[in-house]
């Protein structure tokens, strides 16, 4: 009986969580995909990782250190 009950539950959530769902709005693949591959190509001047910064202007490179013996 509470075998029932659990799938009885269980499918009560299920249609829950459809209901919420089917009022999100969707947008196709193809246009998301061409919309990220726009973003991409006008931010990629900005980007660290596509275009290096020189190093002088680097604030995460190595500092050398130098090590006086007296």
């Amino acid at each position: 009986m509470s075998n029932n009950m659990a799938k009885i539950a269980d499918a009560r959530k299920t249609v829950e969580q459809l209901k919420l769902e089917v009022n999100i709005d969707r947008m196709m693949v193809s246009k998301a995909a061409a919309e990220l591959m726009s973003y991409c190509e006008t931010h990629a001047k900005e980007d660290p990782l596509v275009t290096p910064m020189p190093s002088s202007e680097n604030p995460f490179r190595e500092k050398k250190i130098f090590c006086a013996i007296l």
